[in-house]
């Protein structure tokens, strides 16, 4: 049994929105309080003992008492709120990642988790606590033990419901296949077969709309400033914010609509391919990159950004872990530097460089084929 998480596209009515919005209020607020007494907390006694998901659900009835109103709220979900929570400040303290932020209203993106009264009822309807009966649209479903939903609000303003399931999943049939994987820039990938999977190219009148409505945003924010500012300039009884802007909005909303419609582009391109990868090889070894210290060069951190290595590395380590296929980190120093016939190391090679000849034995390479050898014989 593994868990699978499947993301299904919801229709809410007008009401289950309304409801949804609230749900989302609700957890916001949950969090936002926890965090702000777990702070204060730790500014008068540095030394009190954490608390854990436990502790902070224990005091969800008497937050309930001083708010009646979030008796409305599903319950479990302000539960998985607080687990949330503690789960963040575990990975600030154990990662040294970012502090636990406030929520805010205005972010575009909202969620909520529930864990209980969950149920398919087919193809196209599922039922969802506190919200009822909702039309549902999803390619593949697989069937198993629904352990909780996250609803979801994207920034182009669709409504998701992702269940995590626990499933069984059949292991692929072994092919005796090896391996080694560079990952590259003008190519996604380059295996030591020497097949180049191409860098994900999205569709040309996308990215012009999204270029287009970007351009437009960016005026239209700039227009709105300086209204905001005339009216703090000369103080107006009730200045108007962003929000107050329906042409700045639109124009936020269309942006937000074509990034999610290149998002899944590139989802569906990796999914695909990593699928393709664990059907044919049973030993997959890829470089241990480290793409946050990559992102850092500015000449090609747009580059890197948008082959979604990390990404990438992560679809192939769960589906790996489903298929019984084996994937293998290996270390990227020197791999298109020495010869992969030989082993003579040529020395460091600019990135203009993509073909060279062994001076030791003589053999031609191409630097990201001869690199992939290295990485399945590392």
């Amino acid at each position: 049994m593994v868990l699978k998480g499947i993301k299904l596209r919801i229709y809410p009515n007008q009401e289950q929105q309304t409801q949804i919005k609230m749900n989302f209020g609700y957890n916001r607020f949950v969090w936002n309080k926890m965090l702000n007494m777990m702070i204060k907390r730790y500014e008068n006694n540095p030394e009190a003992p954490f608390l854990n998901a436990f502790t902070l659900n224990n005091l969800l009835p008497s937050l309930k008492i001083e708010y009646p109103w979030l008796k409305k709220a599903e319950s479990t979900s302000l539960q998985a709120t607080n687990h949330d929570l503690v789960e963040s400040y575990k990975k600030f303290f154990k990662e040294h990642s970012g502090f636990p932020k406030f929520k805010s209203r205005k972010f575009p993106k909202q969620s909520y988790t529930s864990k209980m009264g969950i149920r398919l009822i087919n193809e196209h309807q599922i039922k969802l606590p506190k919200l009822g009966l909702m039309r549902f649209k999803c390619g593949q479903i697989k069937f198993g033990k629904i352990k909780n939903v996250t609803i979801r609000l994207s920034s182009a303003g669709k409504f998701y419901a992702i269940l995590l399931v626990d499933t069984d999943i059949a292991e692929l049939v072994k092919t005796n296949h090896f391996v080694g994987i560079d990952m590259g820039v003008a190519d996604l990938m380059i295996t030591s077969d020497g097949v180049k999977y191409p860098t994900i190219r999205f569709d040309k009148a996308l990215s012009r709309k999204k270029h287009y409505w970007e351009k437009r945003l960016a005026r239209r924010r700039l227009q709105a400033m300086k209204e905001i500012a005339w009216d703090h300039h000369n103080k107006v009884a009730e200045p108007r914010e962003l929000s107050d802007f329906s042409n700045y909005l639109k124009a936020k909303h269309m942006v937000a609509k074509y990034s999610e419609k290149i998002t899944n582009q590139r989802n569906n391109y990796l999914h695909n391919l990593t699928k393709q990868l664990v059907e044919q090889y049973d030993v997959i070894k890829i470089e241990d990159l480290k793409t946050k210290n990559l992102l850092r060069n500015h000449k090609l951190a747009r580059a890197i950004a948008n082959q979604s290595w990390r990404e990438l590395r992560s679809q192939l380590e769960y589906k790996c872990e489903w298929y019984g296929k084996q994937l293998v980190t290996v270390n990227p120093r020197k791999t298109s530097q020495i010869c992969s016939d030989c082993g003579y190391d040529d020395g460091k090679h600019t990135l203009d460089i993509r073909q060279w000849t062994c001076p030791k034995c003589g053999v031609q390479h191409d630097r990201d084929i001869n690199a992939a050898k290295n990485i399945l014989s590392a």
